[in-house]
């Protein structure tokens, strides 16, 4: 909502109300949220699955408006406004791909909540470095570390600014795929805003 019109889906309650949709539903759930409720799983994916689209809908705009930009079209684009526009994308992009770890892996987290620690997950999608610690050999290592939102936050922060895994690994085809999605949407967000924005300025 930050985003101005012209890089946003539709009219300016289009994305708010679509958003909406499902965050009341999910609000309004939440007191059964430990219950394992599908529903609440299915509108949980499918609000991230909204987030990202209008995301990706955003740099596509974004796209367009630089490659109408520098064929003269129009040259309303600034420096600043580039810079905060690419900002307020990429930091979205990080945010909606930590979701997408958070609910996905080891069936999401109400599935990691029945185990007592991350070694145990059945079928984990990320391997974690504290997954692969040996408590007899480490002072202080916490036996019972399971991954909370914020791991998967540092997660998807490091893959969007490295374009690449950094201490976590993917396991699954799943999670490659959307780290790969990820990492090709950060490239082209700030490549094309470095570019253009030392344009503009020289």
């Amino acid at each position: 909502m930050l985003l101005p019109p012209k890089l946003t889906f539709g009219p300016v309650w289009a994305a708010p109300l679509l958003i909406a949709f499902f965050l009341i539903p999910i609000v309004a759930l939440h007191p059964t949220r430990h219950a394992d409720s599908r529903a609440m799983r299915v509108l949980s994916i499918g609000l991230i699955a909204v987030l990202n689209l209008l995301n990706m809908i955003s740099i596509a705009l974004l796209v367009a408006d630089l490659v109408h930009a520098g064929h003269g079209i129009h040259v309303t684009v600034s420096a600043l406004d580039l810079l905060r526009n690419g900002a307020l994308i990429w930091a979205t992009n990080i945010a909606v791909f930590a979701l997408w770890f958070w609910e996905l892996d080891s069936d999401g987290p109400l599935g990691r909540a029945k185990y007592h620690c991350a070694v145990e997950f059945n079928q984990p999608d990320f391997l974690f470095p504290q997954m692969q610690m040996d408590p007899k050999r480490i002072k202080g290592y916490d036996a019972s570390w399971k991954p909370y939102f914020v791991d998967y936050l540092y997660l998807s922060f490091t893959n969007a600014l490295a374009v690449s895994p950094t201490d976590t690994m993917p396991l699954s085809r799943w999670a490659k795929m959307l780290m790969l999605l990820e990492s090709l949407i950060s490239f082209i967000t700030v490549a094309l805003i470095l570019a253009r924005s030392v344009n503009i300025l020289s």
